[in-house]
């Protein structure tokens, strides 16, 4: 089960509201004016329902009147609903040598266009050992050679940088155009 506690919003009901005058939206989302805390909660006791603070930084404070346990429940379901729609964004990782055979950049080139219509990003750490290290240019050749067979999947969003034994260089999904 899914908790929402941590995004749940406190709203101030009835009493709590500090205001003293508030514009007040009914059940059916007619917009009934600006009145006094006192009216309004005295127009929601009449219809058995309560006076809830939905917008407590306008001026004046927007309430409406609504029961507050269906009105809780119906914002944790928009809740619930936002966050199955968010997606995050992982960084994956491929690792390999600067005299990678060309079987295993294959697959490491599979493994990169995979992660990239997934929508995550690709870390590309290229290990240097020994003398390699004084020949960067081979990484820079290897994430070329990445960068065109990746072709419109994605793109280069961090040039190859070479820190200590290793050279690092980001790609990222394409954004869709719509």
């Amino acid at each position: 089960m899914l908790k929402l506690s941590n995004f749940e919003k406190r709203y101030r009901v009835n009493r709590q509201i500090r205001a003293k005058e508030v514009r007040v939206i009914d059940e059916n989302g007619q917009n009934l004016g600006i009145m006094s805390v006192k009216e309004a909660l005295a127009l929601a006791q009449e219809r058995g329902l309560d006076l809830i603070e939905i917008a407590p930084n306008a001026k004046p404070p927007v309430c409406k009147i609504a029961d507050y346990g269906k009105f809780k429940y119906e914002m944790k379901k928009k809740a619930k609903e936002a966050k199955k729609k968010q997606k995050t964004i992982e960084v994956k990782e491929l690792k390999m040598r600067v005299g990678i055979e060309e079987h295993d950049y294959q697959v490491k080139l599979k493994q990169l266009k995979e992660f990239l219509e997934e929508g995550n990003k690709v870390k590309l750490r290229i290990i240097f050992r020994g003398r390699e290290n004084i020949r960067p240019e081979l990484g820079e050749k290897l994430v070329q050679r990445f960068k065109e067979d990746v072709g419109d999947l994605g793109e280069l969003e961090k040039k190859p940088s070479k820190e200590g034994r290793f050279m690092i260089a980001i790609f990222a999904p394409k954004k869709k155009k719509q």
